[in-house]
């Protein structure tokens, strides 16, 4: 019988505000260990948590963005277990009531676009990190801890268990963590931990209830994600299927081995002994409090992409890839808008340079697009010389590709290099006329292949021609006159 694979994701995306959720104490990456925990983060006696609005209003904003339902009062819970660096014994978060509740993202599949549903998005605080170190031998290992996590504001997304393979699961990784950074609320750096997934993966065979689940614990990239699962899926069908049956546990991935290992039986909610946070009242939101969050919303992906395509005249498929990243979008507008035409012709050769040439040499420099050593409005100059025939689409890759290279500085430095390497496109008729008819004369063996009704002769003649012009004859021009030539 066939199997089935059912997945649920639970994503913890750090919040971007600048102090914790429940304490002043700075969020930033990288500070010397323990140097950024708070009297608060570290659970002294008699302090107590504040919350941060800040990290409420990103909430807000994640929950209008996925069509959620916002909890008007919501509580907060202490959700009791022991861990080393987890100070208070005890994490603050949200259980009965979240903040936010319900909604869904689309994401597209093999089989066209599929909907997952999300369960719940909750506020709620990060624990510390254990570090473990090994010493000289003959001495004993050592762990430390440091705090400078602990209280570092998390929403935690819930989605529902609607995936039915890895690929279902990264495609929702990606979405979300793509629409996390583009409604700002999220820095979405994985390495950094700024963005996490745990899967639950069980299998069934086709039409019996759900199986055992086993949740792989803080997958930090994409493609550990889609190896974990798939590994997971694996072992649980071979184990039913050799007589055993799976066990509800956490389970760690360890990709040099690729393979999940057993990291603790999974608690359910009773094992955690939620109760409400006798330290903080009930989060109440206003509807004001909500439209103020919505009126300064970015325009989101799928109404940004329909009217890149009804205003811009460009494809649907480069739409949905600009509008991938808020920051590739931002950067074709603004090279689109250094352009004096602001036609479909214009809008096409922009959204064409960014997704192909910029977009290449940005993943060959392994750059962001903000980092990226060409500005928009200097991409805008060199388009502005292909658009009005300066420059052919072979010497504007040699332009750009000094761009890049840091050859010239400035909006208009396409020219500069233009000039300096005399690449302007030879676009005179008479010139033209003059390389083509040399060809024919010349080459008199190919003109006949074509006459002949050979096709392939013809592109010969032009490579003939634009080497005679050494690279510069305008090749529509070329065309156009070659075959003229040729059939009179």
């Amino acid at each position: 019988m066939s199997w089935e694979v059912v997945i649920g994701l639970e994503t913890h995306a750090q919040l971007s505000t600048v102090s914790k959720i429940f304490s002043g104490a700075s969020t930033a990456f990288g500070a010397a260990p323990n140097t950024q925990a708070s009297a608060i983060d570290i659970a002294l006696p008699g302090v107590l948590p504040v919350l941060n609005r800040g990290a409420v209003e990103r909430a807000i904003r994640f929950g209008l963005a996925v069509g959620a339902t916002i909890n008007r009062r919501s509580v907060f819970a202490r959700k009791n277990y022991f861990y080393p660096d987890l100070p208070k014994g005890y994490q603050i978060s949200q259980y009965e009531i979240p903040v936010v509740q319900g909604g869904a993202l689309t994401i597209a599949t093999d089989a066209g676009e599929k909907t997952v549903r999300l369960t719940r998005a909750h506020l709620e605080e990060d624990a510390g990190k254990s570090l473990h170190e090994g010493l000289p031998e003959g001495l004993t290992d050592v762990s430390g801890i440091d705090l400078n996590r602990a209280g570092t504001p998390l929403l935690e997304i819930v989605s529902e268990p609607d995936m039915r393979s890895s690929a279902e699961a990264v495609a929702y990784a990606r979405k979300l963590h793509a629409l996390v950074m583009w409604i700002g609320i999220c820095d979405g750096n994985m390495q950094e931990g700024s963005f996490r997934c745990d899967a639950n993966v069980s299998v069934r065979r086709a039409g019996e209830p759900l199986g055992t689940r086993c949740e792989i614990k803080n997958l930090n990239s994409f493609r550990f994600l889609q190896q974990a699962i798939d590994y997971e899926v694996r072992r649980q069908i071979e184990l039913i299927e050799d007589g055993g049956s799976v066990v509800q546990e956490t389970r760690l991935y360890d990709p040099d081995r690729n393979e999940t290992r057993p990291m603790r039986s999974k608690e359910d909610a009773q094992d955690y002994r939620y109760f409400r946070d006798p330290d903080l009242p009930p989060l109440t939101l206003d509807d004001a409090w909500i439209e103020r969050v919505h009126a300064a919303m970015p325009e989101l992906p799928e109404a940004m992409r329909a009217r890149l395509v009804a205003q811009h005249g460009i494809t649907d498929y480069d739409a949905a890839q600009l509008t991938s990243s808020r920051a590739l979008v931002d950067y074709y507008g603004a090279a689109a808008a250094a352009l004096p035409a602001k036609d479909a012709a214009a809008h096409k050769l922009v959204a064409n340079w960014v997704l192909g040439e910029f977009s290449a040499a940005r993943n060959r420099s392994d750059v962001a697009v903000a980092a990226a050593p060409v500005p928009p409005a200097q991409l805008a100059g060199l388009l502005r010389r292909i658009a009005d025939g300066t420059l052919s689409g072979k010497m504007a890759k040699e332009v750009f590709d000094a761009l890049w290279a840091g050859e010239a500085a400035g909006d208009d430095d396409a020219d500069a290099i233009i000039e300096r390497r005399g690449l302007r496109q030879v676009s005179d008729t008479g010139a033209i006329e003059a390389l083509v008819d040399q060809v024919i004369a010349a080459n008199s063996a190919t003109v006949a292949e074509f006459r002949a009704g050979k096709e392939k002769a013809f592109n010969s003649l032009v490579g003939q021609v634009m080497k005679a012009s050494k690279g510069k004859a305008n090749p529509a021009q070329v065309n156009d006159v070659l075959r003229r030539r040729l059939e009179a």
